[in-house]
């Protein structure tokens, strides 16, 4: 789940370089070749579809980020559980055996 989270989140922030390029600050951009007043989607409305499609994607890119982010620590969290090695006890040390003394020369 989380790496689809990952591409979503890809796609919608592409979409939303896109969508960025494709307005004008200044007013003109996809909503200038729509010059007349009279077209259904005139100026005004494509401003206002661009504006509200910029917003929605923006949101989605939070929310799935959240979401990416709890997805995450619950792999984090069973991973280490999976990784948890379990090591036998050595048996007891046993005592040296004692040799004797070699004879001083």
């Amino acid at each position: 789940m989380y790496v689809f989270l990952t591409i979503l989140i890809v796609i919608a922030a592409i979409l939303l370089t896109l969508l960025v390029l494709v307005q004008n600050s200044k007013g003109g951009g996809l909503a200038a070749g729509f010059a007349s007043g009279n077209q259904v989607m005139g100026a005004p409305k494509t401003a206002d579809f661009l504006e509200k499609t910029t917003w929605t994607l923006i949101a989605l890119i939070v929310v799935f980020s959240i979401a990416a982010v709890g997805f995450s620590k619950g792999r984090q969290a069973v991973a280490e559980d999976q990784s948890v090695i379990v090591v036998d006890e050595a048996p007891a040390a046993q005592p040296a055996a004692e040799f004797p003394a070699e004879p001083a020369e």
